[in-house]
């Protein structure tokens, strides 16, 4: 074998490719480097440190069914214990002398007459593998709208993403943009320091209580000692979720009850009528992510906080000013506005058998794949949480762990035929099987509940992210790949 050949290479070190590693490993299959563009592992839990920063899962479901904490703090645990569990599981699995650190690809090119991938980095360094599974996740680049004047302000900025823990707000007055996932974390931290907190509400969020429960040591023992306890919360939490994940489907007796619920816990945190009809969505529950917190409604009764309804206009030198016509002096603005989940200009390049960037086709025609993890023209590429397998109730890794089985099926089925020799997926399957779930998906609450969704390309299109049905029938569909899907094809 050649230095720089691999049978596999990872890229990305975050859940997805920390868990394909692990499984690789598990398999047999030990001849496999994990590229990180960053100093560590941990993807979007190391990257995002924000106040109040956690999941929103609760943390028994959100980690590996084969490495169960019984160490959390808490029911829905913050970024850092996340983190911290992650790099647990790479030591515990042997895992960190297959990761190369600090290290970006750039490009990754597909050679038809060899049958492998060249993948070529910032650093002008060159691996070649078999296969590459793409772990790149959709939430690394944050999205930040443009508005008139915004060069003109004077004061300090910054993304959720990117936050400045060197700038102090106390005693400042903060404008907040985005009322999204993250926002409604970090709003009720900052809201104790700062001495003005004006929030912009573009669309009122669904929100849920959260009951986040503490674990004491007593209970965090009985975890250690009866790891059945733990796996026992694990699967009422996930049936749970999934129940609930019923109303995605259509309208239904258990979507009138959660719409119930949540307009129960509005009305029990906030007393003020005109508040509260600020707060309340005009679309329907589940069409955006439902999120969930007890502190951010009770944050906005604040004396110094206050819920700005009316458009943005334009930046001005010392702060923004509202279609209205009034301007709100502030000396920071802090951007909870998200991230790109359906566009993929930011990553690197993909270049298939038509030399072809598949990114670029993306951004054009929307993302499309085979099960979410393959893509006709790019052999041997297998993606993690791709087109259409992301999750609007239950935890995405649940479904990292169905497309880990499919991953170890496709290596050990190409490992038995010559190594020149590729798979490609059959373009009618992956048209038969997409045009399938986007006929499902247009029935669905994202493309009837009367909103624009991040899940959706440019808010209102074409949904390239939600899986259309349950966790276990995602489970079924990837246990094993069936060859009569591919093309198996002999370079001349």
């Amino acid at each position: 074998m050649q230095k720089n050949t691999y049978e596999t290479i990872i890229i990305g070190g975050g859940f997805a490719g920390i868990g394909a590693a692990i499984q690789l490993k598990k398999a047999g299959i030990h001849n496999f480097l994990l590229l990180e563009r960053k100093n560590e592992i941990g993807g979007t839990w190391r990257d995002n440190t924000y106040p109040g920063c956690a999941c929103d899962i609760p943390s028994f479901l959100y980690s590996y069914s084969f490495e169960l904490n019984p160490n959390w703090s808490e029911s829905f645990s913050p970024h850092n214990e996340i983190l911290n569990y992650l790099k647990h599981c790479v030591t515990e699995y042997g895992i960190d002398t297959h990761i190369q650190y600090a290290t970006e690809v750039d490009e990754i090119i597909f050679q038809a007459t060899e049958g492998n991938w060249e993948i070529h980095t910032k650093k002008k360094q060159l691996f070649k593998s078999r296969t590459v599974i793409s772990c790149s996740g959709p939430l690394n680049e944050p999205i930040i709208p443009t508005f008139k004047n915004d060069t003109l302000f004077k004061g300090e900025r910054f993304h959720s993403l990117h936050w400045n823990h060197n700038y102090d707000l106390k005693g400042k007055r903060v404008a907040v943009i985005g009322t999204g996932a993250s926002a409604i974390q970090f709003i009720p931290k900052i809201a104790k320091m700062t001495k003005q907190l004006t929030v912009f509400q573009r669309t009122a969020p669904w929100i849920g209580k959260k009951d986040n429960q503490k674990f004491t040591e007593v209970s965090k023992k009985r975890f250690r000692k009866y790891p059945f306890y733990s796996r026992f919360w694990r699967e009422v939490i996930y049936w749970v979720l999934e129940f609930r994940g019923l109303s995605q489907y259509k309208d239904n007796k258990i979507r009138a009850w959660r719409k119930k619920e949540a307009i129960a816990h509005l009305h029990n945190q906030i007393e003020n009528n005109d508040l509260r009809r600020k707060l309340m969505p005009n679309y329907e529950i589940g069409c955006k992510r439902v999120l969930i917190s007890d502190e951010y409604y009770p944050t906005l009764t604040q004396a110094n906080v206050h819920l700005e309804t009316s458009p943005i206009s334009e930046f001005t030198e010392y702060g923004i000013r509202n279609q209205k016509g009034e301007e709100i002096e502030v000396d920071a603005i802090i951007y909870g506005t998200g991230f790109k989940t359906t566009t993929f200009s930011h990553i690197y390049k993909i270049k298939g058998l038509d030399q072809e960037n598949l990114f670029e086709k993306w951004n054009e025609n929307g993302a499309e794949a085979f099960k979410g993890i393959n893509v006709h023209g790019y052999p041997n590429l297998l993606f993690v949480v791709g087109p259409n397998t992301a999750l609007g109730h239950n935890s995405i890794v649940h479904m990292m762990e169905s497309q880990f089985n499919y991953i170890i099926d496709y290596i050990k089925k190409i490992q038995r035929i010559p190594s020149s020799n590729y798979l490609d997926v059959k373009l009618e399957k992956q048209k038969k099987y997409n045009d399938k779930i986007h006929a499902e998906l247009d029935k669905m609450i994202w493309s009837t509940g009367g909103c624009n969704s991040y899940y959706l390309r440019n808010g209102n299109g074409k949904n390239t992210s939600i899986w259309p049905g349950t966790t276990m029938k995602y489970r079924r569909l990837t246990k094993r790949i069936r060859l009569n899907d591919f093309n198996v094809i002999k370079p001349n």
